[in-house]
């Protein structure tokens, strides 16, 4: 996924009320949105290299928009806004090995009255719902982790995931981890235990576990390659 111009860069000093973040730019302070829900543990160190788009869009409050931090020499991109886009490219493009089989793809698709999964794929034979996770935590060497803070949204995915199984439906959860220094990808169990119980219980009912990691600088960001899951 090509960003529309190449990124901006600046100093990140800090973040306040969760979808704000304060950049030096051009010896300037300027505000800027965040837009990612979690914790992003371990990714805002004050004076950290950050990269950030600019929108022409004259009815935006803030024209600037986080997309990447370079955190201990490591680019991580977090924003959660392009997670759909950056599968949903790699699905068109059948990048995603274990659902090349499928040939239609529909968005944001409404399971039940409560809950929409991200992608319903499909061939002439069956149909799949596929739910995505941002994954930026990386706490050990080499290991990406998920979540970074407690998610009852994520438990209620997998349980919808669980009762798509049940009504004859196929189901993924893919993590995509926007950075390109892990060798495997683990559950956070620490930070919400109920989740990694949670993850269990779907992997025995028949929802497949798919990780892949991505390839970004500050032109664009896109899905790499397949990361084991421990």
């Amino acid at each position: 996924m090509k960003f529309k111009e190449s990124l901006l860069q600046g100093i990140f000093i800090k973040r306040y009320k969760r979808f704000f973040v304060d950049i030096k730019y051009k010896n300037k302070t300027i505000t800027s949105h965040c837009p990612n829900t979690g914790s992003m543990m371990g990714l805002l160190d004050k004076d950290n290299i950050v990269f950030f788009s600019k929108s022409d869009n004259p009815d935006r409050k803030l024209k600037y928009t986080l997309q990447i931090i370079k955190a201990k020499n490591k680019l991580v991109g977090i924003n959660t806004h392009l997670t759909n886009k950056i599968v949903l490219e790699a699905l068109t493009n059948k990048k995603i090995k274990d659902l090349i089989k499928y040939n239609t793809i529909k968005s944001e698709v409404k399971f039940s009255e409560k809950t929409r999964f991200d992608f319903l794929i499909s061939n002439n034979k069956e149909k799949c719902f596929v739910e995505v996770k941002n994954v930026t935590l990386s706490r050990k060497n080499k290991i990406a982790e998920f979540p970074d803070s407690p998610t009852a949204r994520g438990i209620k995915h997998l349980n919808d995931l669980c009762l798509s199984k049940k009504k004859g439906f196929k189901a993924y959860i893919l993590y995509l981890i926007q950075r390109n220094d892990c060798e495997s990808f683990s559950i956070a169990a620490d930070i919400d235990l109920d989740y990694k119980v949670s993850l269990e219980k779907a992997l025995k009912s028949g929802v497949k576990l798919l990780c892949y990691d991505c390839k970004l600088d500050g032109d664009e960001i896109k899905l790499n390659k397949e990361i084991k899951y421990i």
